[in-house]
């Protein structure tokens, strides 16, 4: 493996690891927050226990993700010292604020697992809120910092030189607001499939039913806002690639010629070398009617753009189709659940729609890591959109390979301990957490 090749494959990785407990940080404590508003509205012991058994897992998921957030920082200067020599002065904002974000994140964490009984009730409530809305603006500034990649601004690029900085331009540059948005929907989207998934096969095994099924009601009703939020907010983002990024949305649709009233393509294999898809399923004039509302707009193809600015084309293509393939599952998943919610109520505990959400739990995840590989990949040649070429950024310091080597191992290491600890903690929340639970109620009479 080529230092290139080991410095790519080490962020990709690293992105791909770390951008789960980014999500999970994003919307987890929303979650957590919900159902202690919940106990404090209703006084229910149920709602108190949940607060608490999700709390943990906030905890054990925080910790991991500022470990992999932190791993990342130190690879941008390891690996591409030239991008950060230049890019650093420009979208360097962004990833202060994000620090910034991230200690108050640390801080309200902290106040609200060891603030029960000690603190006034809506101040304590507050403070597990705060965690939610930390770790959004957390998120939501990293994507503005990686949407500056994907849409350069902020600055003069002349003879070779950055100049006329603007750290404000750059930080709300053309991409920040689709990228946000749309990152934030499949955040929502794939934790609370995950988590209403994990609730619905507790509840299929008869385990603390009461407890679990107002934990799975909640992630689903989280799950909802993210599955019908994501057809709104990829159009907009869809229209800012096209707008912004014409050859990534040619290869997004392994689109060749260019074309008015182009079709939409669904699944087929693209062929770089004849320009052409074989076994697709094309829709006619739907792609030029999702990026300007005409069915006879022009979308440019392939061929229009140089060669060496190609991104690897099946990569690109292959993981927006993933991507749409799971996000409409989840919608289907979505609609079935909200039929069910107002018209069918005895749906709701059948077994075959527990399943279905068993089934669902990776789903939001997979779609995720395939839409950051549309945003990543499509990006190449380029780490800055245009400007500098990724192999120019690259560090020169030979042995990367054994850095990569190191890096997996521990990310490796790292999964399988936040795999034991999570196992870990729903073993013990009839326990410490389910006030329906016998071993929780004699545990309680005990003390």
């Amino acid at each position: 493996m080529d230092d290139f090749l080991a410095a790519r494959a080490q962020m990709a990785m690293s992105l791909g690891f770390h951008i789960i407990f980014s999500c999970v940080g994003m919307v987890m404590p929303f979650l957590m927050a919900f159902a202690h508003w919940k106990y404090l509205k209703t006084n229910n012991e149920i709602y108190k226990g949940l607060t608490k058994a999700w709390s943990k897992g906030v905890a054990i998921l925080f910790a991991t993700g500022a470990v992999s957030g932190t791993m990342l920082s130190f690879e941008l200067g390891l690996l591409w010292p030239l991008f950060m020599k230049h890019a650093g002065p420009i979208f360097g904002m962004p990833f202060s604020l994000e620090g910034t974000a991230f200690f108050i994140e640390a801080i309200a964490i902290g106040f609200f697992l060891y603030g029960w009984d000690k603190f006034n009730k809506w101040f304590h409530w507050f403070c597990g809120f705060l965690v939610g809305i930390s770790g959004l603006a957390s998120g939501i500034l990293v994507v503005a910092a990686n949407a500056w990649m994907n849409s350069p601004a902020g600055f003069d690029y002349i003879n070779g030189e950055y100049v006329h900085i603007d750290p404000i331009k750059a930080m709300f540059n053309d991409a920040w607001f689709s990228q946000a948005l749309h990152m934030t929907f499949a955040a929502f989207c794939a934790t609370g499939f995950a988590v209403a998934g994990v609730h619905a096969y507790l509840m299929m095994k008869k385990r603390n039913v009461a407890f679990h099924t107002k934990a799975f009601r909640i992630a689903a009703g989280f799950a909802l806002i993210g599955a019908f939020g994501i057809p709104f907010s990829g159009d907009i983002a869809a229209k800012s690639v096209a707008e912004r990024q014409p050859i990534k949305l040619a290869a997004m649709e392994a689109h060749f010629e260019t074309e008015k009233g182009a079709p939409f393509i669904l699944g087929g294999i693209p062929d770089e070398t004849k320009g052409e898809v074989k076994y697709a399923v094309k829709i006619p004039k739907l792609l030029s009617f999702l990026i300007s509302h005409d069915f006879n707009a022009e979308v440019k193809g392939l061929n229009d753009f140089p060669r060496d600015d190609w991104p690897p084309v099946a990569v690109v293509h292959y993981s927006f189709q993933i991507m749409i393939f799971f996000g409409t599952l989840m919608i289907m998943i979505g609609v079935i659940y909200l039929y069910a919610l107002f018209f069918r109520k005895e749906w709701l505990n059948k077994h075959w729609l527990l399943k279905i959400f068993l089934i669902a739990t990776p789903f939001g995840y997979i779609a995720l890591e395939a839409g950051w590989t549309v945003t990543e990949v499509g990006r190449q040649p380029w780490i800055i959109y245009g400007i500098m070429r990724t192999v120019d950024a690259v560090t020169p310091m030979p042995g990367i390979q054994y850095s990569f080597y190191f890096f997996t191992a521990i990310f490796i290491s790292l999964s399988i301990i936040i795999i034991f600890l999570l196992k870990r903690q729903i073993q013990m929340v009839p326990q410490l957490y389910d006030p329906t639970d016998a071993q929780f109620n004699a545990k309680n009479k005990k003390s």
